[in-house]
């Protein structure tokens, strides 16, 4: 075999043995945090609801797991979707983390799993309305150390923009999850333009009528204190 052969094959299973490996632990990881997820997704559904029913029989908190990479959180009329992506990645050289000491120290640190969290709303499940948006509200990113930091909107986001100092543990997750509930409450249903939706044809209104199928999200129902973005078409 010559020089070229050999040189190419012990760089094969350098890489094989530090950056595959890496990423099977990672992967492993975001696993077990994910199974912490739906854990914490099913206790604070059953805490919350027996609590809501003494309030009033219509409050329905309940979970639901999807399959072994989703699990549905029902909050009333929210649904949070909490999905694990089942790659890896690694992030532009130009991120924030690259300037911290810990990437720096290595940089195997930054590459993370992801588990993303969806606010829809809950009758676009019930009534199958498929056309219908959710809003990614919530991304958590796991490395090779069971470290952690969030990307979202609001305080939320601000409290774990950084990797944490220790590995994620289940308790952290609640407060994330409980955190999201709060977030999803308070992010209203604002209705468009009447300028948007004015015309209708026969055929359009038959079919929104039989299959409940009126395309909604959060930033195209009913309410009045958004903004609008003319730009995009819809309130923000």
């Amino acid at each position: 075999m010559s020089d070229t052969l050999n040189q190419q094959k012990e760089q094969i299973i350098k890489l094989l043995k530090e950056k595959s490996v890496m990423k099977q632990d990672v992967f492993r990881n975001t696993i077990t945090s994910f199974e912490m997820v739906k854990q914490c997704v099913e206790e604070i559904a059953s805490e919350l609801n027996k609590e809501t029913q003494a309030i009033d029989k219509r409050l329905i908190v309940s979970s639901s797991e999807t399959n072994n990479y989703a699990t549905q959180l029902k909050v009333a009329g929210d649904m949070l979707e909490f999905f694990m992506h089942t790659n890896v990645f690694e992030f532009e050289k130009s991120h924030a983390m690259f300037r911290t000491g810990y990437v720096k120290q290595n940089e195997y640190n930054s590459y993370c799993g992801i588990i993303n969290v969806y606010n829809f709303l809950s009758d676009s499940f019930k009534f199958n309305r498929l056309n219908d948006l959710g809003y990614l509200v919530c991304r958590i990113f796991i490395n090779r150390e069971m470290r952690f930091f969030i990307e979202a909107k609001g305080p939320i986001g601000i409290k774990y923009s950084s990797f944490s100092s220790e590995p994620i543990n289940k308790e952290q997750l609640c407060e994330i999850i409980n955190d999201l509930i709060i977030y999803a409450i308070t992010f209203d249903l604002f209705t468009p333009p009447i300028e948007q939706i004015r015309e209708v044809s026969v055929n359009e209104i038959q079919e929104k009528v039989s299959s409940i199928n009126l395309r909604t999200g959060k930033r195209l129902g009913y309410g009045t204190s958004a903004s609008y973005d003319e730009d995009s078409n819809m309130y923000i």
